[in-house]
């Protein structure tokens, strides 16, 4: 019989399944449920947040529990647009600067102020998952640490993501996810797979030093297409580089990309496949902040890839926790090669972190966590851009990208400012900033900044954003 959770899960799984709650319906509210059946709240409670990790039901915020129809609205992309400018250079080998290690070395590539806040902070979602990865460890069996995790992965971690997958309507199963070291190792063997030393890879512009520092160290040309606020990478512009250059890849994030937020609407994403199935490209797709959307979840651009050019990346690291470094690639096809590269990168995984991390999806915690983190976020990101137009008035005019959902936004100041000029001085305040030439390998975005709301606004982080304002109001006057 099992539990009795799982009874009253397969209950409404067969009741859904036939039809007799039909979709959109609502499911009997908790209490009801509690009345109908004899099982406690907790039990309840746990089966719907089970149907909910499964995909039968969603969660409509004080409305309850509903069952799961396919949602074809996307969440539009308000923005204060800021202007930049659409230059596109020759291919070319680049040079990342010491900064972003740097930056790295103090832990704050999402925290402008690290330093400044001492006070341990409870991450919305981790005591969950903390719990699951212990409980995976003591439950290892004899001598199983003593074995290496299967090359592809954990196959029930494998099917999770499949099964996710397809509920955003991908064509995708098991066998097509590969499990990483995070979304960053991901990246780095989908560009190993369809490209060699010396080939044009279009990125874009700003966009994730990441990929630029993968792109070095691959001794890849870098072909940087223009980005907008509103609709992501600029197809026109991609269309135009690949009647002058061959492209082997082009690695594009269609949900809420960093630094400026797009979003790249259903039209240009259908032209993007179009011109890879046209010129005969890959397109590396980077899937790691749409579940961090403040409306319906994006789906991935792998859902409209008809004939296998998209190799989709992602993980839960920004979502869920920086430490769980696990992460996938899904390709429908050149999976042995794939395997064979993340073999000689890294042998094996651990495969406790992955036992971890699929009870704690199997149990409707991570949907639970969303439902949490993504309204939080959101007010941090209205707090932030508060906070800029209320300290950072005498700046002049500042314009300000809202996405719709991630970590992170972009800020534009007026061009006599030059933002990497006030790094140093910023740093011996405790204050770690991203500039705008990081998300790039031109000489641009001089007067811009990343910042991520993905912190609470205490004093501290008020502070510094505060004083940041001075430090850049001096550098700008001098």
């Amino acid at each position: 019989m099992g539990y009795r959770y799982q009874q009253l899960e397969r209950e409404l799984i067969e009741q859904i399944s036939s039809g007799r709650i039909p979709v959109g319906s609502k499911l009997p509210s908790i209490r009801l449920q509690c009345q109908q059946t004899g099982f406690s709240k907790a039990t309840v409670i746990h089966a719907y947040e089970r149907l909910e990790a499964a995909g039968f039901v969603e969660v409509r915020r004080k409305s309850g529990y509903f069952v799961s129809a396919q949602q074809d609205a996307e969440p539009g992309l308000a923005a204060i647009e800021p202007t930049l400018p659409q230059v596109m250079t020759e291919p070319h080998l680049i040079d990342m600067s010491d900064v972003m290690r740097d930056i790295m070395t103090h832990n704050a590539a999402f925290d402008i102020a690290p330093q400044m806040d001492k006070r341990s902070q409870r991450p919305v979602g981790i005591t969950d998952l903390n719990r699951c990865l212990a409980r995976a460890l003591r439950q290892q069996a004899g001598s199983a640490h003593q074995y290496y995790d299967e090359p592809a992965g954990l196959l029930s971690l494998r099917q999770q993501i499949a099964q996710r997958y397809q509920r955003l309507g991908c064509h995708v199963n098991e066998a097509d996810v590969l499990i990483t070291a995070g979304c960053q190792h991901g990246l780095s063997l989908a560009l190993q797979s369809c490209c060699k030393p010396g080939d044009i890879v279009a990125v874009e512009s700003p966009g994730f030093y990441g990929v630029l520092q993968l792109l070095e160290s691959m001794g890849l040309q870098v072909l940087e297409i223009p980005v907008t606020a509103h609709e992501g990478l600029s197809i026109e512009a991609l269309s135009n580089a690949l009647g002058k250059w061959e492209i082997a890849a082009c690695v594009v994030t269609p949900a809420f990309a960093t630094p400026l937020g797009s979003v790249m609407p259903v039209n240009e994403r259908k032209k993007l496949i179009q011109l890879a199935e046209q010129f005969g490209f890959t397109i590396v797709e980077d899937d790691i902040y749409a579940d961090l959307s403040f409306g319906a979840r994006q789906p991935p651009l792998k859902q409209l890839d008809q004939s296998q050019h998209v190799i989709l990346c992602g993980s839960y690291s920004k979502s869920l926790s920086r430490e769980l470094r696990l992460g996938w690639v899904i390709a429908s096809h050149g999976q042995a090669a794939l395997m064979g590269l993340k073999m000689v990168n890294i042998l094996a995984l651990s495969r406790f972190t992955q036992q971890g991390l699929v009870e704690y999806l199997n149990e409707g915690m991570y949907e639970k966590h969303l439902r949490k983190l993504k309204p939080l976020l959101k007010a941090q990101r209205d707090q932030l851009i508060e906070l800029l137009f209320q300290f950072w008035q005498s700046l002049g005019e500042i314009r300000i990208s809202q996405p719709q959902g991630g970590l992170a936004l972009w800020v534009e100041l007026e061009e006599r400012f030059n933002v990497a000029a006030c790094y140093l001085d910023a740093r011996r305040q405790g204050i770690v900033i991203t500039p705008g030439n990081l998300f790039t390998a031109q000489d641009q975005f001089k007067h811009c900044l990343r910042i991520s709301f993905a912190h609470p606004w205490n004093d501290q982080r008020k502070e510094a954003i505060k004083r940041l304002g001075a430090i850049l109001l001096k550098k700008g006057l001098s």
